[in-house]
């Protein structure tokens, strides 16, 4: 069933033309992953799905009581407080609605008999609504998906929403639409601020929804796992392709073979006509002549395909060789105030290494980088830099930028000795030419930050790199060129990131932070994913091996103590008894909720004359009955611990 199409649609505004003749049509549970180079009309596009902006010529069409939700780059939580207020905020409205039937379900319970009528609809009335607009299954949902995203579900409940990082409050926004309910998900760059294990959860959940997804991403791993279509924008217009990421490059790449060859054909076939034309126009054939002229006036122009003209263009080379012992960390300890980061870590990185630095968000491998090239004291131990090595570090938050500079006058400051010209050039290798050299970096989006960044390392000839995250703000094509970039630099790399498909085509040697240690891997990060995935599934099975083993030494006990009921100790016997008791009891209220829960969900019940009173007297029974459940939890939790 289709669900959005956009037919012949262009969007200009004045005379700049943002793009034109695009046309594709979204079904229901597609994932379409979209990508392109900065600036080519990516999030404009999310714009039209949604309505809230409209096209300057074509057609738009939308299923009847389409639900769209939009996942921006910038987040807005309006009036939460925690973290766990955001992530359900779509659902604000319900679960005010929840505190109202709890606190209609205590007053019912005081007035006893004496309760109205019209209390009694009113109840019964708005736990309907709760019951049919899914409210018990919102508060699971939002725990499932902030655990998924890192958080702790109980923590977020109360964890003030003001005291998050930016990456953090990205995956509370990440989390609320992800929750929302919708038809159609729109998420725009969804893997920024995501580590490798929230990535990877994302992952399964996309391609275990039944909503359809569209996705603006950079992260060629993830397109590859969760796009079965690619919606390609480039050349002021945009081409669909069908599959992953990997499918689409074939696709392209035969494409462009095609067109290359048409526009060749038709150039051969204009040049000779002109040719002929120029021959015979004065001539006794000239009738043919001219009537070839207005044949060729009339043929629609074929254009060749695009090339990578527009590509930024980045050479890393190395100016001094260095020492073959890059860096060297020995007994390396790095804290937070009282928190400790990394600790007892020694290594030795050799010229050469490409190490790809992996681990959870904030677990301190910035804070290593930092203290590689001395912008910040140690706790223990030391960190240090071989002999004649000159260090290039590419930050994160690009704060090597010169705020209040123009870009011309940061290439000048690296490169006094060169002319206009030169500095001119070397900016137009990174998409910057005429009057943007004048533009300050306070006025650059990311990407844009991130190629001026780029551009100065490229000057820099260092041979040692440091890049943490560089490909956050940069488009699938830069990320290809820093790839290609990377490959061929004759130096030394220490390469922060998520993004799998740069840490494959790169990395030989892995660091693991996890829980304050580092490991280092000797391998490539595909064979350190290999292996992982082998550990992975290997501690699963243990896992269930041991639990299954538990299960069967605790009905041994249990049969052994039955037999010989004198070796087993009085409070012993009695602490079997409580727990056995208490899960009994377990059973009994989660029967009578689930019991309550289908009664109060049967729309007979209010049909009938009394259908109001006696919802809201079930509606009262099923709160009660919540209550115990959760006295027998806890009754059940201490016996456990007591045992």
């Amino acid at each position: 069933m289709t669900q959005l199409s956009l037919s012949n649609v262009a969007v200009e505004f004045g005379a700049t033309k943002l793009f034109s003749d695009i046309t594709f049509t979204i079904a229901a549970r597609e994932r379409w992953g979209i990508i392109g180079r900065n600036g080519t009309g990516k999030t404009t596009l999310f714009k039209l799905m949604t309505g809230d902006m409209q096209p300057t010529r074509g057609v738009i069409a939308r299923q009847p009581g389409l639900r769209v939700a939009l996942l921006e780059q910038h987040r807005d939580f309006g009036v939460a407080k925690t973290v766990w207020e955001a992530a359900a905020g779509q659902f604000a409205e319900l679960l005010a609605l929840e505190q109202s039937l709890a606190d209609q379900a205590t007053k019912m319970g005081e007035l006893g008999e004496s309760v109205s009528e019209q209390v009694l609809e009113r109840y019964s009335h708005d736990l309907e609504r709760f019951e049919r607009e899914g409210g018990y299954t919102i508060a699971p949902r939002v725990d499932a998906v902030l655990h998924g995203l890192g958080f702790d579900p109980v923590d977020a409940r109360t964890r003030p929403l003001e005291r998050l990082s930016g990456g953090e409050r990205g995956r509370v926004g990440l989390a609320r639409q992800l929750v929302a309910p919708a038809d159609v998900l729109l998420l725009d760059e969804p893997t920024n601020h995501l580590d490798l294990e929230t990535t990877r959860w994302l992952e399964e959940y996309l391609k275990a929804t039944d909503e359809t997804v569209v996705l603006i991403s950079h992260d060629r791993a993830f397109l590859e796992n969760v796009a079965d279509h690619i919606l390609h924008v480039e050349a002021h217009s945009a081409t669909a392709y069908v599959g992953g990421y990997t499918a689409f490059i074939e696709q392209r790449a035969h494409r462009q073979l095609e067109q290359q060859r048409a526009f060749v054909q038709q150039k051969k076939t204009i040049d000779k006509q002109e040719d002929y034309i120029r021959r015979h126009l004065a001539g006794q054939n000239s009738k043919q002549a001219k009537g070839r002229r207005k044949i060729l006036a009339r043929l629609p122009r074929l254009t060749p395909p695009p090339g990578e003209e527009d590509s930024m263009a980045l050479r890393l080379e190395v100016g001094e060789r260095g020492g073959d012992q890059v860096a060297v960390a020995e007994k390396l300890k790095l804290a937070v105030g009282d928190r400790v980061l990394i600790e007892n870590f020694n290594a030795i990185v050799q010229r050469g290494d490409v190490i790809g630095f992996i681990g959870p968000n904030g677990a301190g491998k910035s804070t290593l980088l930092r203290a590689l090239v001395g912008d910040r004291p140690t706790e223990g131990g030391e960190i240090r830099l071989g002999g004649s090595i000159t260090p290039a570090y590419y930050r994160q938050d690009l704060t090597q930028v010169p705020a209040n500079q123009s870009l011309y006058d940061v290439i000048n400051d690296l490169r006094p000795m060169w002319g206009r010209g030169a500095i001119q050039g070397h900016l137009g290798r990174f998409g910057f030419s005429g009057d943007a050299v004048q533009r300050s970096a306070t006025t650059l989006s990311g990407g844009e930050r991130a190629r001026v960044a780029l551009a100065m390392i490229m000057l820099s000839r260092a041979n040692l790199l440091l890049l943490d995250e560089p490909t956050n703000h940069l488009d699938v094509e830069s990320i290809e060129a820093l790839e290609d970039a990377v490959e061929r630099y004759d130096g030394t790399v220490f390469l922060v990131s998520h993004d799998r498909a740069l840490l494959r085509a790169l990395a030989n040697r892995v660091w693991i932070l996890h829980d304050r240690h580092i490991t280092d891997f000797d391998g490539s990060f595909a064979e350190w994913e290999t292996v992982s995935a082998e550990r992975e599934h290997a501690a699963s099975v243990a896992a269930s091996e041991e639990q299954e083993s538990r299960r069967v030494r605790e009905r041994q006990k249990t049969r052994a103590a039955a037999k010989d009921g004198k070796k087993e100790t009085a409070p012993r016997r009695r602490s079997r008894e409580e727990i056995a008791d208490a899960e009994a009891e377990v059973a009994r209220r989660e029967a009578r909720v689930a019991e309550l829960t289908t009664m109060l969900a049967d729309p007979e019940l209010y049909n009938s004359g009394s259908g109001g009173k006696k919802a809201a007297s079930l509606g009262a029974e099923l709160e009660r009955e919540k209550e115990k459940l959760d006295r027998a939890f806890a009754t059940w939790e201490r016996a456990i611990a007591a045992e």
